[in-house]
């Protein structure tokens, strides 16, 4: 009977031997907590080999045990080298490099990746590890922005991984080619190696390890592109896969983060409420990981649009805390609690920061609604413009969609209806086709509104209404508030000779608003909100908001 290799090496201890053999089975059936405890207890009394050594990392990395996975991967390595299997032990380098890098550790990152390059040239000859050589040469180009360099590297990377019939290194360098190609903007090309990568992925071919960080970036890549249907396709797919295993910890953040912002997008704001609140809920506490901050931003989104604004600014604040700038959700909140000052003042210093073009694309549609809510209609023009700019040279259909709902909203406040209605058009079929309800919905009230100023009645009351629905069945409660004030100008007046513009005003400022705000509220400049306030006075024979606000209760005008 041959005996077991160092690195399937036994303990002498029954007991030992019992913990060795659980671990294992449950290694085997991805029960990944209690392999991890197993081949602990294992260990504690006979030192694991170098195989269980791997087993061990690898549960302990599956179940959100960093530093444990770290340390088993560390004696792995020096146990690969301790038996002269070189090639190995290198390998355990790169996923020590890799762990690192991920956790902005660019240093001790890098040092690991130059021992297993170092490891890999002294032994010569040719191995599968050279292409993990290079898809770490890869990851380092592309977190310096050298996207030439992580396709070139990943390209030679891709030629070892099938010399050698590797199904990770082959998976992970064309997945970073693609990352390399949208990098330079190629998105299209660079979503199809993303598809081509994820084949390996679906199909079950990939450690667990592989698996789960191919799925989180592919669907960051996804949703950072806005490439929604492939995300949705992707997340979906990844949550079945983390649901076939129920001790899973790692990546299940990311899934029901993914999760909540593909429910949000489709109209299920319930569900997706639930998801982001299972994302913040944590991890086991003997783990010692905190939940993504993106959870706690992306709740923060849902209550906001809820009108829920004590929870939003509470899930905003953790997740600063945590390290996320909270915008443009905060700025966004601000404006919606009526605090114009402070959400202008935020969302120009976020935007002033950010140089990232496909980042400022996040943070533009909301700096267009706040300055036109502030009266900047000009700042509103310059967002505007720039975000048409950066849609026409990405040529993403969802960015175009954005610009066209920007400009429709900015040629309104400019008081071109005509032009407005064309665009918004554009914006609203896009978003109907794409099932994404309230996209849709934001854009028929505008397009209420141009259809108002154009003096089609009939066709105004419709889109708001049908906006108004939309606002009910998903409980956008600031946005019925909006569409309630709105719906109040497309009335018929009455005999005191108020135009319906300057009726619908009149309420307004019955009801206490400043003009700024009513310029806001209406899409209008606030200098056109002068006028009809002055009109409205001259009409009604009063001199103060004051008197037009009493005119207005006593005549039952509100």
């Amino acid at each position: 009977m041959s005996q077991p290799s160092q690195g399937e090496k036994q303990p002498d201890n029954a007991k030992s031997v019992d913990h060795l053999v659980r671990g294992r089975r449950h290694y085997e059936q991805r029960a990944w907590a209690d392999a991890y405890e197993a081949l602990v207890l294992a260990d504690s009394t006979c030192p694991l080999g170098t195989d269980d050594l791997e087993r061990l990392a690898m549960s302990a990395y599956l179940i959100g045990r960093e530093q444990d996975y770290l340390k088993a991967l560390d004696r792995a390595h020096r146990a690969f080298l301790d038996a002269d299997e070189c090639a190995r032990a290198a390998r355990c380098a790169f996923w020590i490099g890799l762990c690192l890098l991920f956790r902005g550790e660019t240093g001790p990152a890098t040092g690991w990746f130059g021992r297993a390059e170092r490891i890999i040239a002294r032994e010569g000859g040719e191995c599968a590890e050279e292409g993990y050589v290079l898809l770490s040469r890869a990851a380092r180009c592309l977190a310096e922005s050298d996207s030439q360099g992580a396709y070139d590297a990943a390209a030679k990377g891709v030629e070892v991984g099938e010399r050698f019939r590797e199904p990770d290194l082959i998976a992970c360098t064309r997945h970073l080619q693609g990352q390399a190609l949208l990098q330079q903007w190629q998105v299209e090309q660079g979503l199809a190696l993303l598809d081509e990568a994820m084949v390996s992925v679906v199909a079950g071919e990939l450690s667990p390890r592989m698996t789960g960080l191919i799925y989180c970036s592919v669907i960051d890549s996804c949703m950072q592109f806005y490439a929604f249907d492939r995300a949705r396709e992707w997340t979906f797919a990844l949550s079945r896969w983390c649901e076939g295993q129920s001790q899973l910890v790692s990546f299940t953040g990311a899934c029901l983060v993914h999760r909540a912002e593909i429910m949000q997008l489709q109209g299920a704001w319930p569900d997706a409420v639930e998801e982001a609140h299972r994302a913040c809920s944590g991890f086991p506490e003997e783990v010692g990981q905190q939940p993504p901050a993106a959870a706690f931003y992306r709740r923060g989104e849902l209550h906001r649009l809820r009108g829920e604004f004590t929870a939003a600014e509470e899930a905003y604040r953790d997740a600063s805390a945590r390290g996320l700038e909270p915008q443009p959700g905060l700025a966004l909140l601000r404006m919606a609690q009526g605090r114009l000052d402070a959400a202008t003042i935020a969302i120009r210093r976020t935007v002033n920061g950010t140089s990232d073009r496909l980042q400022r694309t996040k943070l533009l549609p909301a700096c267009v609604e706040i300055m036109l809510a502030a009266g900047d209609v000009a700042g509103a023009r310059d967002a505007c413009r720039e975000l048409e700019e950066i849609a026409q040279d990405i040529g993403v259909a969802v960015l175009g969609a954005m610009a066209a709902h920007a400009r429709g909203s900015v040629e309104l406040a400019e008081g071109d209806a005509a032009a407005a209605l064309w665009s918004l058009r554009q914006a609203f079929e896009f978003w109907h086709k794409a099932g994404a309800p309230y996209q849709a919905a934001r854009v028929r009230e505008l397009v209420g509104l141009a259809c108002h100023a154009l003096g089609d009645e009939e066709a105004a009351g419709l889109e708001l209404e049908a906006a108004k629905t939309t606002f009910q069945q998903l409980g956008g409660a600031p946005d019925l508030d909006r569409i309630a004030s709105h719906s109040h100008g497309t009335e018929i007046a009455h005999s005191h000779g108020l135009t319906k513009r300057e009726l619908q005003i009149l309420r307004l400022v019955a009801a206490g608003r400043t003009n700024k705000v009513i310029a806001s509220e209406l899409f209008v400049s606030q200098r056109t909100v002068d006028r009809h306030v002055s009109n409205l006075f001259g009409k009604l024979d009063v001199s103060s908001r004051a008197a037009a606000a009493s005119y207005a209760h006593k005549h039952r005008l509100v």
